[in-house]
């Protein structure tokens, strides 16, 4: 299956289960495949026929920014479902969640939570 990729997107946003995470903020980095069909975009070179990927990150961004999440799980979550469901031509999304500024006492370069969704995962 074809794929768009998208690799270290970040925002700054709010997430975590303690209280320091809600009132200093940190940034979030997300890695994206969406897998799709891009045999149609491709012969014609037409953007309806693909899923833009301003489109994606845009997407991201109001989901991160939007709402808060105790857990990077959720938040992963959150994002997959949105996508699958207001993009009917992804098939299926694998996405991870980097959080290079968890509150852990080690030095780590980052933690992350990795899934993959369908959308007959969702109902879609």
């Amino acid at each position: 299956m074809d794929r768009i990729i998208l690799r270290d997107l970040a925002f700054f946003a709010y997430h975590g289960v303690y209280q320091e995470e809600a009132n200093l903020g940190q940034r979030f980095y997300f890695d994206l495949d969406c897998y799709l069909d891009l045999s149609i975009a491709g012969i014609s070179d037409d953007e309806n026929q693909t899923v833009r990927y301003d489109h994606i990150a845009k997407r991201i961004e109001d989901i991160v920014t939007g709402q808060r999440f105790k857990l990077i799980e959720a938040l992963a979550e959150a994002v997959a479902k949105d996508l699958l469901t207001h993009m009917d031509k992804l098939q299926s999304v694998r996405l991870k969640v980097r959080k290079p500024e968890a509150p852990i006492p080690a030095i780590i370069k980052d933690i992350a939570v990795e899934i993959t969704r369908k959308r007959k995962d969702y109902g879609l």
